[in-house]
């Protein structure tokens, strides 16, 4: 190591397990013998699984309490840990020199406690791919594990050892950041940082709601840092309940004022809950509305306590414009400009509450500053403005692209400068007024909402919309080398951007209906039922098989969609052989349409590229897509081969294996 000393090198063995290592029945009676004095201690919760809850497979799984989520051995030793937990509380307090440092060490040791919990639960599962535990939240919820892992918390360097030492690198960096003297030296030559003289800010910290800041003082803040709840993405509050009811006996016993309630208080939480609302029409419609108010009120709050020049970065991502509106409201209703907008990376790529799934890698930063007092410039207008929200977009795409933003993400990054364009320009309004919704014609919202019908209203999506077509055209033109060839037809335009937007077969229904608007698509009429279905909440792309099987192929010359003559060709080669699919597309006259051309060349940029070609596995659910890409490349190189060049991602596949190689 740098510091001379010798490296240790961890060597992990296996075997199968030996009758001797089954002690579950000596831990039951252990337990038994315990649990009487513990309860009557408050040693182990006692609080139930909420009934009223987003996750309630504790409950259906036959957990009915907190405790129920952890193994009589895990279950054991959470037990003693606070018992002797509690036991040296009260010795060190006893005779504390400085009460408070000794508090403080209590509390970093009850944290210490709960890392151990997270990561010994009956949700901890093995990570065989890297050989260590995963934590119970490795999915942001409740998720049930039929084969749990367990730590054994004892042996010297992991376990208690291992969660002490973690959390003692946390408080380390934390120290750093609010005390880079004494971390001078770590510190890269390179920056000219000079601490001499340097004296440590004053530092305050809060346990307070975020629209009630009454400690602090008007336009006395210079600048605030938010990463606030991503609408419905995580329900923080019903998570922490996990830990809440553990730290209650042990942190709770330093500072009990700040465990009074029985469990978190998610009535006031700022997510878009729709558990709130359970048993009330349009609970989802209500649970957006909640967030939106409550975020309003906190960026007002925030308005308040910050200088007329300070400035708010803000964190924020979703797939569904509807995050995005909702936050946006809020922003500029409260008084705010987005004046910058970056997105950086910020999920690795193993996170099991990302994998296989069509979510967004990247977290865009939004950069807010307090709106001046208005210029007078008079009432604005969308249809002036628009223009300037897709040039906005169309000056950042080509950057966010050569920064290696892909998918989703190259989505999400553009409506960063669409909402910097937008903001600077609201209060909108239409000078020409909009059509009523279907659904609105059908009364459906009017169930919902109390608010008259304005045809004339802007708002946020409004933007996302212009940002979304801008990054339409400028990913088709990328991938069909459009000025060379004929344009896509809508319904192949769509199913092409879906898969080069989310990457993955299931995707959000209402995102599908979004990129159907932009794509001029009625997704209810000709692509469910044809190329997809619905299941719940997400929208399930077919592959060619799939589509066989459920007789919606359409017509293989194309004259509907290109996308159908694609498939007829795809199916054709993994049922029968490639002469069968060549001699199909000869048959109908296809093969030499420029559209069809034009269309191989984008699906074959697009689909996830197959064992017959990457050699790896694909998640299940994209096999066919996988096999669909295999056939359809397997034919371009024996009839297309001078009219349609090799993927480029195929290109970079090979060249990154003969790399690694």
């Amino acid at each position: 190591t740098k510091s001379g000393k010798k490296k240790e090198k961890w060597v992990r063995g296996y075997r199968a397990p030996r009758r001797e290592d089954d002690v579950s029945e000596n831990v039951r009676k252990r337990l038994a013998e315990r649990m009487l004095e513990w309860e009557a201690m408050d040693i182990i919760p006692s609080e139930r699984v909420p009934e009223e809850t987003n996750d309630d497979r504790p409950i259906q799984y036959g957990m009915p309490l907190w405790r129920d989520l952890f193994s009589p051995r895990q279950l054991l030793g959470h037990g003693t840990a606070v018992e002797v937990y509690r036991q040296l509380l009260e010795s060190e307090l006893r005779g504390a020199a400085n009460r408070e440092l000794t508090e403080a060490a209590f509390c970093y040791l009850a944290l210490s406690i709960d890392k151990m919990l997270n990561y010994n639960s009956r949700m901890s599962v093995w990570m065989p791919t890297r050989e260590v535990m995963a934590n119970t939240f490795n999915r942001h919820d409740f998720a049930f594990c039929w084969s749990h892992a367990e730590i054994a918390p004892l042996i010297v360097g992991l376990g208690y050892d291992w969660a002490i030492e973690q959390t003692a690198k946390c408080i380390e960096e934390l120290v750093e950041l609010v005390r880079p003297d004494a971390h001078a030296g770590h510190a890269s030559p390179n920056l000219g940082l000079d601490f001499m003289g340097f004296t440590p800010p004053p530092i305050t910290l809060s346990c307070k709601s975020g629209d009630s800041l009454d400690h602090i003082a008007d336009a006395s803040i210079d600048c605030v840092v938010m990463d606030p709840p991503y609408y419905d993405n995580v329900m923080y509050a019903e998570l922490s309940d996990f830990f809440y009811v553990w730290l209650k006996r042990t942190a709770g016993y330093v500072y009990p004022d700040l465990f009074r309630r029985q469990l978190t208080d998610k009535e006031n939480e700022a997510v878009a809950n729709p558990a709130k609302f359970k048993g009330e029409k349009g609970a989802k419609a209500l649970a957006g509305r909640d967030y939106q108010q409550r975020m309003a009120a906190i960026f007002a709050e925030m308005r308040r306590v910050l200088k007329p020049d300070g400035i708010m970065t803000l964190m924020f991502t979703h797939k569904a414009t509807g995050a995005w509106d909702a936050l946006t409201k809020g922003l500029m209703e409260a008084g705010f400009i987005i004046t910058a907008s970056w997105p950086i990376n910020t999920e690795a790529e193993g996170s099991l509450h990302i994998k296989d799934k069509s979510a967004a890698n990247s977290t865009i930063f939004l950069v807010c500053r307090p709106r001046g007092v208005e210029s007078g410039d008079g009432q604005q207008y969308w249809e002036d403005v628009e223009p300037k929200v897709a040039q906005a977009v169309r000056e950042r795409i080509k950057t966010f692209q050569e920064g290696g933003i892909r998918g989703v993400d190259l989505y999400l990054s553009c409506f960063g400068p669409a909402l910097e364009a937008f903001s600077r320009h609201w209060p909108l309004k239409r000078g020409q007024p909009r059509p009523e919704p279907e659904a609105r014609k059908r009364r459906r919202q009017t169930e919902l909402f109390e608010e008259e019908w304005d045809p004339y209203a802007v708002t946020p999506e409004d933007a996302l919309d212009a940002a979304r077509r801008e990054v339409k055209r400028w990913r088709l033109e990328q991938l069909t080398h459009m000025k060379a060839r004929a344009e896509l037809d809508p319904l192949t335009s769509w199913f092409v951007l879906a898969w080069d937007a989310f990457a993955a077969p299931a995707f959000p229904y209402d995102e599908a209906l979004r990129l159907a608007r932009v794509c001029g698509v009625n997704l209810d009429t000709e692509v469910v039922g044809h190329l997809a279905e619905k299941k719940a909440s997400d929208l399930i792309l077919w592959d060619s098989a799939t589509r066989a099987a459920k007789g919606m192929l359409g017509v293989p010359d194309g004259r509907t969609a290109m996308i159908d003559a694609i498939h007829h060709a795809a199916h054709a080669a993994r049922s029968r052989t490639l002469d069968a699919a060549r001699e199909l597309l000869q048959k109908h006259r296809v093969d030499t349409e420029p559209a069809f051309l034009s269309a191989l060349e984008a699906v074959l940029e697009v689909l996830p590229v197959g064992k017959g070609y990457a050699k790896l596995d694909l998640p299940d659910a994209a096999q066919g897509a996988g096999a669909d890409f295999d056939a359809l490349e397997s034919l371009r190189r024996l009839a297309f081969a001078e009219q349609v060049g090799e993927p480029e991602q195929l290109k970079l596949w090979l060249d990154e294996s003969t790399t690694t190689a």
